[in-house]
């Protein structure tokens, strides 16, 4: 079972690789075409202003290469009534369709501004709580939570549950949006975060759900070959959304989502360098704590290349994963 649960996601990675590399070759076209090119924001690094114009939306390609080879890898799972993968998939794409109308009034109004904070949030604390609601009724979701390392699990009310979770998932997909803001950088750390899915799934027999991390894995290391620096493409909110609503989903589906703190490692520091910017700049009236938020733009203006931030940054998840995998294993 396991050695045939290996082959299947192994095979779902390298045809959605394949897939979307295809895919990104007409995507990247048509998009030039379009001239749906990335605005800037006028405060950031200024060697970033050479970046303007670039094609965004581009995390297209491994959106649609996921969901063909999911679709048809899962087949035969679905005859059998096992739609966890699809579940996922779904959950993810609505958050990515949330980053399309974003990417779209931005290029639209030529500006690095689209929906509102307050039209995000509410779009997706509305996606967390069917998606939610959908895993609670196909009994794919428990109100226990389980402790990493300790083996520990213990059950809390319903309602504190799906209220923890609603907002986890929102807080999740927004720090993966943040950490994308290097050529790589998403991708490359979401990559590993994805492999770490793939192996507990596999390890865990949860067939169909290992097709999903799987599949995504190789569409991301495809939209590598686009993204890495100098960039050819960025996969905008369309993409990060989605890789947030991704990443999510799975630490749910799987019932570990305090694993979300070790594998997410790399997405939390970018989140809390923000905060820290904020509350530091607020609270002394004008004074940064950093050079510039989020984390990746303080240490490039701290002379760090996009390059070494990409390395560092998937050196780092691949560690806190491997020490995630560990802590899982009394469960497994």
């Amino acid at each position: 079972m396991e050695n045939t649960l290996i082959t299947a996601a192994l095979l779902a990675m390298g045809v959605s690789f394949v897939l979307s590399v295809v895919i990104g070759r007409f995507v990247v076209s048509e998009l030039r075409k379009l001239k749906a090119g990335q605005e800037i924001r006028k405060d950031g690094p200024s060697w970033h202003a050479g970046k303007a114009g670039t094609p965004t939306m581009g995390g297209i390609m491994f959106i649609i290469g996921t969901g063909v080879t999911i679709f048809v890898l899962g087949w035969p799972q679905m005859l059998r009534g096992g739609f966890t993968h699809l579940y996922v998939y779904l959950f993810a794409l609505i958050f990515g369709l949330i980053g399309f109308v974003d990417d779209y009034r931005k290029i639209r109004q030529h500006q690095n501004e689209g929906l509102t904070a307050r039209q995000k949030f509410i779009l997706q604390l509305a996606a967390a709580v069917v998606f939610l609601s959908l895993m609670r009724y196909e009994g794919l979701l428990t109100n226990a939570l389980y402790i990493p390392f300790f083996n520990v699990i213990f059950s809390i009310n319903w309602i504190v549950y799906l209220v923890f979770a609603a907002f986890v998932i929102v807080g999740c997909v927004n720090a993966v949006n943040l950490t994308d803001g290097i050529d790589g950088q998403a991708c490359s750390v979401t990559f590993v975060v994805m492999v770490f899915f793939t192996v507990t799934a596999v390890q865990w027999r949860l067939t169909p759900l290992a097709l999903f991390p799987a599949a995504l894995a190789g569409g991301l290391a495809a939209f590598f070959v686009y993204n890495h620096h100098p960039a050819k493409v960025f996969m905008g909110d369309t993409g990060s959304l989605f890789l947030g609503g991704a990443v999510a989903a799975l630490g749910f589906a799987m019932d570990m989502p305090l694993i979300l703190v070790l594998v997410g490692i790399i997405y939390i520091l970018e989140t809390m360098s923000d905060i820290i910017q904020v509350a530091y700049f607020k609270a002394t009236h004008g004074k940064r704590f950093f050079k510039m938020a989020p984390l990746h733009h303080h240490l490039e203006l701290s002379g760090w290349s996009e390059a070494k931030l990409v390395t560092v940054f998937s050196g780092v998840t691949l560690v806190f994963c491997i020490l995630a995998w560990l802590g899982i294993q009394g469960r497994a």
